[in-house]
């Protein structure tokens, strides 16, 4: 949904929603995504927010930002409900949807950019949707615990608690884990470079000894149903002839994804995969590989 879409609804009602539209639809979408972990499903959100507000009279709303927060979160909240089933049956491991920067910065970073990381997104999946919306809103988006309390429905000291929950599932993840720096671009290099040339001594010496990979097909595409472990065996699989020659005969690109340089494997134009490496606290392994096959997750990326 854009400017015009919104202008288009009704259009003597909607020019005060518009420049609303313009100033928050970064925080809603900022919102939404990493509550959800799907590109679609936040940009729905968004639009379904902003379609919400033409009509209302909103002279009544003294923080805007709050009503949007709230909003936004317990939209999300009833998705997150509603989805439980499927989420449940899903054919292998979920993954969140990547987002593929095509700019230097997509306009949907807010606030924290390495809460947007591949990684930051895979930790929120360990939470419950209410551990995910306080952490989110106390970690990433700095709510105090009495606005927290009115957005989710809860007391306060009930936040504080599913807030300590929340943090239980995010104590093993490290910032500097997918942090955009040189060191983790020239590992990132390297690892592709080895995997290329099968060179497997220099693969061994750039995965941590119990590195984790995690592939993401959707019942759509054939990957692994739960996740490899140790070295040795994310190498096997890594090295297997299908796996091996269908990475190597795609067109590799390294491109910004969740804001850290990561790989896009494209066939004929059509994005196939998308590679997101996580390293060690100390940036010189490789400890997580996460590798979207699911047509369904890479399809909002433009060509």
């Amino acid at each position: 949904m854009d400017v015009t879409e919104l202008h288009s609804l009704h259009v003597q009602e909607a020019e005060p929603v518009e420049q609303l539209y313009r100033s928050y639809r970064t925080l809603a979408f900022s919102i939404a995504y990493r509550m959800l972990g799907t590109v679609s499903d936040a940009e729905d959100a968004v639009q379904d927010l902003f379609a919400d507000m033409v009509g209302r009279n909103l002279d009544d709303v003294r923080h805007i930002k709050a009503y949007i927060a709230k909003w936004m979160t317990n939209r999300c909240l009833n998705v997150l409900q509603s989805s439980r089933r499927t989420r449940e049956t899903y054919f292998g491991e979920w993954l969140p949807e990547p987002i593929v920067e095509q700019g230097e910065q997509p306009d949907q970073v807010a606030e924290r950019v390495d809460s947007l990381s591949y990684a930051y997104m895979v930790m929120l999946e360990r939470m419950t949707p209410m551990e995910r919306a306080v952490f989110l809103l106390r970690e990433v988006f700095e709510y105090e615990y009495e606005e927290i309390a009115d957005i989710v429905g809860k007391s306060t000291s009930n936040c504080r608690k599913i807030l300590s929950r929340a943090k239980e599932h995010a104590r093993e993840y490290s910032p500097t884990a997918s942090q955009d720096t040189d060191a983790r671009r020239t590992l990132v290099s390297k690892f592709v470079t080895a995997f290329q040339q099968y060179d497997l001594e220099a693969l061994l010496s750039l995965l941590s000894e119990d590195v984790r990979l995690t592939t993401d097909g959707g019942g759509k595409v054939h990957a692994a149903m739960r996740p490899i472990i140790g070295r040795s065996r994310v190498l096997r699989l890594l090295t297997s002839p299908k796996a091996f020659v269908a990475l190597r005969s795609w067109d590799l690109s390294f491109t910004m994804v969740n804001t850290s340089m990561n790989m896009v494997y494209r066939e004929q134009g059509v994005v196939k995969a998308v590679c997101c490496c996580e390293l060690t606290a100390e940036q010189d392994r490789i400890s997580n590989v996460y590798v979207i096959f699911n047509p369904d997750k890479l399809d909002h990326i433009s060509l």
